[in-house]
């Protein structure tokens, strides 16, 4: 088996009060131990499942910044995180030497303070992310990484329109070949179609890996452009009897 930055994931739940809400999360309640096999891993699931509980633990546990960034940066605005990183214990394989978390909703604040800390002494100027939309910071940011390293993205469609997300996907193409790990929550068909990602399906009976065919991202976009009229139909006719 590949080592990777991350092979394992082990939760010990005895270190969670029985009070904690995260004991109500049925999908992650299941997990006693989550092996990564692949470069690219994928959580997919519902809204509420408990994927982005997970994949920000897994980042804190492993030292990255809470709010998002590289190991290296060092901030807070408001803290809004569990303590299930304090549960967890990662089998770890190589330093990284490289690395991203990604959690949508704080990218802005991130991009703050990387606009603070550039220029680095070398007299160049600020990349200028708040001069860009959402999608093209991140974009630009994430597309100057070049070094192997562990990159964990959360829902990093939310900015990205479907030519940036291709756009992402080379670039993960590319980091992959150079022995990087990615571990990603998405929604998004396009995103969940990276050849020969590992998919695991997030839902109340546990966590199960499955093909990029049996998401329901895919099943449900593939059914609302075959069949567009009629759901739309369905959909606002039921509303309007209500």
């Amino acid at each position: 088996m590949q080592d990777f930055y991350i092979n394992n994931v082990k939760i010990d739940w005895s270190q969670i009060s029985k009070y904690s809400y995260l004991q109500s999360i049925k999908a992650i309640t299941k997990i006693e131990n989550l092996t990564f096999e692949k470069p690219v891993t994928i959580f997919s699931g519902e809204n509420g499942s408990g994927k982005s509980t997970l994949l920000e633990a897994i980042a804190k546990n492993y030292g990255f910044n809470a709010e998002g960034g590289t190991v290296n940066l060092n901030f807070e605005t408001y803290n809004d995180t569990s303590e299930l990183d304090q549960a967890i214990t990662l089998a770890k394989g190589g330093m990284i030497r490289s690395g991203y978390f990604l959690r949508a909703e704080s990218f802005y604040n991130v991009a703050t303070e990387y606009e603070n800390l550039e220029p680095n002494g070398r007299g160049e100027k600020p990349a200028g992310y708040h001069a860009m939309s959402h999608g093209e910071s991140f974009i630009a940011y994430i597309t100057r990484f070049d070094s192997p390293g562990l990159f964990i993205l959360d829902e990093p469609e939310a900015a990205l329109s479907p030519n940036r997300q291709m756009e992402l996907l080379l670039f993960i193409n590319k980091m992959v070949h150079k022995n990087s790990q990615f571990i990603i929550i998405t929604h998004s068909p396009i995103l969940l179609a990276f050849p020969n990602a590992d998919i695991c399906n997030f839902s109340e009976s546990g966590i199960k890996r499955i093909s990029y065919e049996d998401t329901e991202s895919y099943r449900i976009m593939e059914l609302f452009i075959n069949h567009k009229d009629r759901i739309l139909d369905n959909l606002f006719n039921n509303s309007e009897q209500e």
